[in-house]
C-alpha cells in the first residue's frame, strides 16, 4: 500500500510510466532480468512489451508503470538493464490514475503451445480441441505469454508423447500456477506441488486453480500450494524425491539453487529448467552436471531454451529411490511411488 501524508491536503499518488524503444529480444530479456530488481517491492511495477506498428516487427516499445514517481536510483537501475545502459533514451510521464496492472495485460493474445491453449479473457470461448486454461491478468504477475513458459508447455507435452510417466511432481517458482496445472492435466493421477517465493503468487495460483477446475489438496490428482524461497519448506523436502521437478526462473537463481533443486529429484528422475537465455545455458548446464544431472533434451524457442535433464543413478539403474518400512532383502522396485 502506498504511504500518504496524514494531512488532509495531501494529494493521492498517481502512476508514472517509463518508456523505452527497443527490439523484441531486448524487451523479452528485460522482463526476465528485471525480476530480481523488483522482487522485494510490495507493489512491483507493471511491465508491458508491445509492438506498436506491425509493419515494423523489430520496433518494440517497453513500458514500466509505477504506482508513484520512481526515484533517480530506480531509473538508473532500470536503464542499466538496457543494452546502452545509462545512455539509453527514455521518456518519463505521469499518467491518469487507473488500474494499469490489469489494463497493461488486458489485450494479450491467447497462446497455443502443443496440446495447450492459454487464454486471458473469460469472454473468449475455450478451445474444445485443446487443454484449455484461463489465466487472467492479475496483480502484476505474468500470464504465461513469455517464450519460457511456452517452451515448458511444449517440453511437458513432448515428455508425455515419449511415454514418460510421473507420479510425484513439483513446480518451483510457479508464478500463476500454469505449469503445475499443465502437469496435472497430463498426469492426472500424480501428486503435484507448486511453490513460489511470494505469498501473493501462491494466492494468485489458488485463484487460477479454482478458475480452471484444478483441485487443491493432498491426494493423487490434487495440487498443493506453498510459499517458500527455493525448496526451503518442510513440505517440499518432506514430499521429495520428485520424479519430475520444474523450475522456470532466472539463470542466476537456477545456478545458485543447483545443489538444493537436484537433491529433491529422484535418481532417474527428470528436471526441467527454463527462464534462461541461450547464452546462459552452458553455465546452467555445468552447474547441474556437477550435481549428477545429465542433459537429455534441449528445446529452443527464440533466445529462450528449455533444458530437460535426468538424474544419474549412483549405483546403477536398478538402485531403488526409496525403501518401504518392513521391506527386506530384494528391492521392492524403483522410481517414485
Amino acid at each position: 500500500m502506498t504511504q500518504r501524508s496524514s494531512t488532509s491536503s495531501a494529494a493521492p499518488a498517481t502512476p508514472w510510466q517509463m518508456t523505452f524503444s527497443c527490439t523484441r529480444a531486448v524487451a523479452e530479456r528485460f522482463e526476465l532480468e528485471a525480476e530480481p530488481l523488483f522482487i522485494d517491492w510490495p507493489s512491483p511495477p507493471a511491465i508491458l512489451a508491445s509492438e506498436p506498428d506491425e509493419s515494423q516487427p523489430d520496433a518494440w516499445q517497453l513500458d514500466i508503470i509505477f504506482e508513484t514517481k520512481p526515484t533517480r536510483a530506480t531509473i538508473d537501475a532500470i536503464a542499466a538493464l538496457m543494452p546502452e545502459g545509462a545512455a539509453t533514451p527514455y521518456t518519463l510521464a505521469q499518467l491518469p490514475d487507473t488500474d494499469w496492472v490489469t489494463q497493461s495485460q488486458a489485450g494479450l493474445e491467447p497462446m497455443t503451445a502443443g496440446p495447450f491453449h492459454v487464454r486471458h479473457d473469460s469472454a473468449e470461448n475455450p478451445r474444445a480441441d485443446r487443454i484449455d486454461f484461463l489465466i487472467p491478468a492479475s496483480r502484476a504477475f505474468g500470464t504465461g505469454q513469455h517464450e519460457t513458459t511456452r517452451g515448458c508447455l511444449l517440453a511437458l507435452a513432448d515428455l508425455k508423447a515419449r511415454g514418460m510417466r510421473y507420479g510425484n511432481i513439483a513446480d518451483i517458482g510457479t508464478g500463476t500456477g500454469l505449469l503445475a496445472f499443465a502437469a496435472n492435466r497430463l498426469w492426472p493421477r500424480a501428486h503435484v506441488l507448486a511453490s513460489d517465493i511470494d505469498p501473493v503468487a501462491v494466492d494468485v495460483s489458488a485463484e487460477n486453480a479454482d478458475l480452471n477446475g484444478v483441485p487443491l489438496g493432498a491426494g493423487a490428482g490434487a495440487l498443493r500450494l506453498v510459499a517458500a524461497p527455493g525448496v526451503e519448506h518442510p513440505l517440499i523436502q518432506g514430499l521429495a524425491p520428485y520424479d519430475l521437478l520444474i523450475a522456470n526462473i532466472l539463470a542466476g537463481p537456477l545456478i545458485e539453487l543447483a545443489p538444493s533443486l537436484s537433491a529433491q529429484v529422484a535418481e532417474g528422475g527428470t528436471l526441467m529448467l527454463a527462464g534462461l537465455l541461450g547464452s546462459q545455458a552452458g553455465r546452467v548446464q555445468a552447474a547441474y552436471r556437477a550435481q549428477g544431472m545429465v542433459l537429455i533434451w534441449r528445446f529452443d524457442h527464440g533466445d529462450w531454451p528449455t533444458l530437460v535433464l535426468r538424474k544419474r543413478h549412483r549405483f546403477g539403474w536398478r538402485r531403488p529411490t526409496r525403501w518401504r518400512t518392513g521391506d527386506h532383502g530384494a528391492a521392492p522396485g524403483f522410481g517414485s511411488w
